[in-house]
């Protein structure tokens, strides 16, 4: 009997693996439509459809939604217009089984206080940070629940049509003080607004097994922080700068120089990266498939400062960079960090 139960259990062998390759693949779909179907043909389609509006004689629609982007022109940085469901579509969590992309909490956020989330590093495109907080695909909504999450991103972003109108509905908001301001200043507890800090700056340094953060001199997050007496909280996402591969581009390459001419001018810095292809591993423009831990830390506690000294702000940003560095000194060696790496800050 035994032996016939373990034969039966070896004859289903292949079919399991034929299963678990075909949900790995069809992760890697969702991974594809998620980067080609939606992020960058949206970003082209949303810069080119008002002229195709205007030269095909439906200058009216045209009209209309110019019309609705004065009136609501205001949105993105007064909170835009969430939507839980929209954010809980199951597609989300698929999107984050992908790479996976997983969010560890070290500690509870009570509802009773409003929060600013310092994410790093930036990587490329901060794939870790959108699945973690502008969308329920990790989980977050359960493991914090009753805190509401805004992801701050640069407000060119909000000038397509349409983009602008599905940002808002995944959360996301303009990374302006004024837009910072609004939400954590709102008499309404438990909201949380997600920076980004390196920005584009970073994102030139986002290189495998780099730790490399743009901080040392970014001041703003924290005087936010002490404005709006929002407690501080440290995120480190452990290989985020893992997913793509960029070309070198030491200080004082000609690439880096463009880029950062780029940067200056444009606020874009134009890394040159790579990924995976869909068949194949080895080149393209997919995401590699490489966890991303974000671990969020304990808060910092502020006392609001309606016009904060330098000196105030020297004190909160130091004390941050020493939460910072011991949040990522004690979860390193859980995802793969070496002992004799550590942070570097520029």
């Amino acid at each position: 009997m035994l032996a016939y139960e373990l034969k039966q259990a070896v004859s289903f062998r292949p079919v399991i693996e034929v299963v678990a390759t075909l949900e790995r693949r069809f992760k890697t779909f969702i991974g594809v439509v998620w980067l080609f179907g939606v992020v960058y043909p949206l970003c082209l389609w949303a810069t080119f459809f008002p002229f195709v509006l205007l030269f095909t004689g439906q200058w009216i629609l045209l009209a209309l939604y110019a019309a609705w982007f004065i009136y609501d022109k205001d949105a993105p940085k007064m909170g835009g217009y969430t939507a839980k469901w929209f954010r809980s579509w199951r597609i989300h969590k698929w999107f984050a089984q992908y790479f996976p992309v997983q969010l560890h909490k070290t500690v509870d956020l009570p509802t009773d206080k409003n929060y600013l989330l310092a994410y790093h590093p930036h990587g490329i495109l901060g794939m870790g940070a959108w699945a973690s907080f502008s969308t329920n695909g990790c989980g977050s909504f359960e493991k914090y629940p009753g805190i509401r999450f805004s992801l701050c991103t640069l407000p060119i972003n909000f000038k397509s049509m349409i983009r602008r109108e599905i940002l808002m509905l995944h959360g996301v908001v303009e990374s302006s003080r004024e837009s910072i301001e609004y939400i954590l200043n709102s008499e309404e507890k438990g909201k949380a607004a997600v920076i980004v800090v390196g920005g584009a700056a970073e994102a030139l340094e986002a290189h495998s097994g780099k730790h490399t953060l743009t901080l040392a001199k970014r001041k703003g997050f924290v005087r936010e922080a002490l404005v709006t007496g929002a407690s501080l909280v440290p995120v480190y996402a452990f290989g985020e700068n893992e997913i793509f591969r960029q070309v070198k581009n030491p200080v004082g390459s000609r690439l880096r120089r463009f880029q950062e001419w780029s940067k200056k001018t444009f606020g874009v810095s134009l890394p040159v990266f790579h990924g995976r292809g869909f068949l194949q591993p080895f080149i393209g423009y997919l995401p590699l498939r490489k966890p991303v831990n974000v671990v969020v830390g304990a808060p910092i506690a502020t006392e609001k400062l309606p016009t904060p000294t330098p000196e105030q702000i020297d004190e909160l940003h130091q004390k941050y960079i020493e939460a910072l560095n011991d949040l990522f000194e004690q979860h390193k060696a859980k995802y793969g960090v070496a002992a004799d790496v550590h942070l570097i800050l520029q």
